[in-house]
């Protein structure tokens, strides 16, 4: 899954490079990553607590989830206010279609 992402955030980034110059690339590469690194800690989180019942599966993938949230916010605040020069719509596309992708991945066989 994490190479699904990266893949449509460099097309996104070289995209966007083309369009906005080099502010559009590495806007559509930060957007990426922000998901792609927040997908990361929901599975450290997860594999952390692994759950022996129904109730403490549950109960991780809630934490999972809360964590990957927390991340993705405070990620998006740290590059939107460190990032003065940041393309929006490149990092808002990229970002979007790493998410779709993580949902993707749900059906997808091996």
């Amino acid at each position: 899954m994490i190479v699904w992402q990266a893949g449509a955030t460099l097309i996104i980034a070289v995209i966007a490079g083309s369009w906005a110059g080099l502010h559009g690339a590495m806007s559509a590469v930060l957007g990426g990553v922000i998901n792609i690194s927040a997908g990361v800690v929901y599975a450290v989180v997860l594999a952390i607590a692994p759950g022996r019942t129904a109730g403490s599966t549950l109960a991780a993938l809630f934490r999972a989830e809360a964590a990957k949230i927390l991340v993705i916010i405070g990620q998006l605040w740290l590059v939107l206010a460190a990032y003065g020069d940041a393309v929006l719509p490149a990092l808002l596309a990229a970002f979007i279609a790493t998410v779709l992708l993580f949902r993707v991945a749900l059906f997808v066989r091996d």
